[in-house]
């Protein structure tokens, strides 16, 4: 079955950068779209970013676009969400989800990861 295991969440102070991994298996993880979201308690999912199975197509929400990166690793089976100038509104629990395609995030999601911006 799916698994998506997120890592690399912390405590960072504003204007400060953190990198997230999501370590997938149990299907073909270069065959497939990947995205991440994250949710504050209380409120509802928000997309952040798709990437497709190449690595070649990306987007991007308006609120992260420039200063989010999202790659990927074919070889280690591995999505990654590079984020530079993090705001106290970043903070939020962080997930990878195995995507349909770049333009339909949705899909099985891992646990995710707790990232907190604050000083």
């Amino acid at each position: 079955q799916v698994q998506l295991v997120e890592s690399g969440g912390g405590l960072v102070q504003p204007g400060g950068s953190l990198s997230l991994s999501c370590a997938a298996s149990g299907f073909a993880f270069s065959d497939s779209a990947m995205s991440w979201v994250r949710q504050v308690p209380g409120k509802g999912l928000e997309w952040l970013s798709s990437i497709s199975s190449s690595g070649t197509g990306r987007n991007y929400a308006a609120s992260v676009k420039d200063r989010f990166s999202i790659s990927r690793d074919n070889a280690k089976n591995t999505l990654f969400l590079e984020m530079n100038g993090l705001k106290p509104e970043d903070t939020a629990v962080y997930s990878c989800v195995k995507s349909v395609s770049i333009f339909k995030w949705e899909g099985p999601r891992g646990q995710g990861t707790q990232v907190i911006v604050s000083s």
